[in-house]
């Protein structure tokens, strides 16, 4: 555990970024694992719904330990969890389940600030509370702020920059609980970017949505980049196509 989750962190350098092309099942998880990939990561949204059930931690949580039981004995590179937000609000109960992941064989986990099945985002000083709460399982700790996210899903403006100093803010807050890591999806300007990552205290993950510029948004001085739930809807668009071309030959 010690030696993958030391490995992990070793890959996020800014500027020369590792690449995590996520997964969601233990046959996702063999095929980019055989390709090169020097660790793997689960997106929430692919690996809810490869088991049936909605993103937003609806998959049950003994439903996803056990998932990540099996990728990580499945593979013997650093396997990275999309925790969502703890399946837990109080830090009592998130510090449980951070080891109850860890027992599972995870070396890391992204952390979301927005408040599940509710509204907005957890206040600074209360995430960061939080954050220290997972912190203490030694998983390595991508502190994730939804902020972008909430823009582009709401179909407004993402790269907002007035959006900057709270996000940066939350930064601080969650370096200072001992975060490792800071993750902003929903943002794709290259310039807003970089002075994200020139100001962040912590590595900085952003998320792709498609396969181009990426040599760019390393240059921008990211140490990791991620591809969330599309991996998902490309394998899902594909065999769905696949699938309409033979049975239309009927």
């Amino acid at each position: 555990m010690n030696a993958l989750r030391d490995a992990f962190a070793a890959l996020h350098r800014p500027g020369d970024p590792v690449l995590l092309y996520n997964i969601w099942d233990v046959g996702s998880a063999k095929a980019v694992a055989s390709a090169g990939a020097p660790a793997l990561a689960t997106g929430s949204h692919s690996l809810a719904e490869a088991q049936g059930f909605p993103d937003g931690e609806g998959i049950p949580l003994n439903l996803l330990l056990d998932s990540v039981r099996r990728i990580s004995s499945a593979v013997d590179i650093p396997v990275s969890v999309d925790f969502e937000g703890g399946f837990a609000a109080d830090p009592a109960h998130l510090a449980e389940h951070a080891r109850l992941l860890v027992d599972a064989g995870a070396v890391g986990c992204n952390f979301e600030d927005q408040v599940i099945g509710g509204e907005g985002l957890h206040p600074i000083e209360e995430q960061a509370r939080r954050v220290a709460a997972v912190v203490e399982s030694g998983l390595w700790v991508n502190a994730r702020t939804d902020l972008f996210l909430k823009r582009l899903i709401a179909g407004e403006n993402a790269n907002d920059r007035s959006l900057l100093g709270e996000a940066l803010e939350r930064a601080h807050a969650f370096a200072g609980a001992g975060a490792h890591s800071f993750f902003v999806p929903g943002v794709s300007d290259l310039d807003l970017i970089a002075e994200i990552c020139a100001a962040s205290p912590l590595p900085v993950n952003v998320i792709k949505r498609d396969m181009t510029d990426i040599a760019a948004t390393a240059a921008a001085g990211v140490a990791r980049i991620s591809w969330g739930p599309y991996p998902w809807y490309w394998a899902m668009a594909r065999l769905t196509e696949e699938a309409k071309a033979l049975y239309t030959k009927l």
